[in-house]
């Protein structure tokens, strides 16, 4: 496939991931959170299998395989969708879309402790640019740090759990098809966020009931859509164009994001929001390698057309 093609392929993803957090803002308004975000998880990890299995890319797990995709899952799908469910609960979702916008950025800070990545000037620049657009963002109440809200701190902890659960899969998605990987995260995160929330919200079942059908087309296109097969083709992207180029896209995420929760939520977008978005832009080019690579590859080509 072309790479013009991959492109569009991680904007339309991008475009989805970003009404997504519009979407899921939606179904915990309409929802018990975690026990929907537990039957969401669930008809989106099924749909992968299903996929998976008509294209006969399904098989079981090695011991070694199964302890890093259950750790993964821990952070990537339980923690992960848990604070981000009770985040999005108790922010504005033009909040939540420019926090979560922090995911690449986290992950590289992430890799230099844990993956041995180098930590250069201007990686430390992206780092200081990016939690800066965050501060913006969360101290836009103008109460100080005493005003930031619970619900951001708790989209923030999603974010960086998430982070921390690909340095985990980058160390088994040698062996392992990163989509049948998600399928079996989704799945198992999903039985264990039903047992959380089976203890935090004893009525949660009692909530999925008597909802109008305009709702469920958006659980069900949250599930199918953005989380199952926006993932998949995510991950073929990335195998395509590689890890750089393709988390330069996911920048767009939070301007998505920023764009349905006003035309969508009627929110409106602050000046401090701008700012935000602009410095956690900036710093998720410089911290994630992107602005190196670029300047490298750009180098690289006019050598060859000396």
């Amino acid at each position: 496939m072309k790479k013009q093609h991959i492109y569009l392929i991680l904007f339309c993803i991008m475009v989805v991931w970003g009404l997504n957090v519009i979407a899921t803002k939606i179904l915990v308004a309409n929802f018990m959170p975690v026990t929907m975000t537990a039957f969401r998880v669930f008809t989106a990890g099924m749909s992968v299998f299903i996929i998976l299995f008509l294209f006969k890319k399904v098989r079981k797990l090695t011991k070694k395989e199964f302890k890093y995709v259950f750790f993964a899952m821990l952070l990537n799908v339980v923690a992960h969708h848990y604070f981000l469910s009770i985040g999005l609960s108790q922010t504005s979702a033009s909040n939540g879309g420019l926090i979560l916008g922090m995911g690449p950025l986290l992950t590289a800070l992430l890799s230099v402790f844990f993956l041995g990545s180098v930590l250069t000037f201007v990686r430390i620049l992206g780092v200081l640019f990016g939690f800066a657009g965050v501060a913006f963002i969360v101290l836009q109440s103008g109460g100080g740090f005493h005003g930031v809200s619970h619900g951001d701190f708790y989209v923030f902890l999603a974010i960086l759990a998430q982070a921390a659960s690909f340095v985990l899969i980058k160390k088994v998605s040698s062996t392992l098809d990163p989509r049948l990987m998600t399928g079996y995260m989704l799945v198992m995160g999903s039985i264990i966020l039903f047992g959380i929330s089976q203890i935090v919200e004893p009525n949660g079942m009692a909530s999925m009931l008597h909802h109008s059908t305009g709702i469920w087309a958006v659980f069900f296109s949250s599930a199918i859509i953005a989380t199952a097969i926006g993932h998949m083709l995510y991950n073929y992207a990335l195998g395509e164009v590689g890890t750089t180029e393709a988390s330069v896209f996911i920048n767009l995420n939070p301007f998505f994001s920023l764009i349905g929760a006003a035309l969508f939520l009627g929110e409106k977008i602050v000046l401090t929001q701008i700012i935000g978005f602009v410095l956690i832009l900036i710093g998720v080019v410089f911290g994630s390698g992107a602005f190196e690579e670029i300047s490298r590859k750009i180098k690289r080509d006019q050598q060859m057309h000396v």
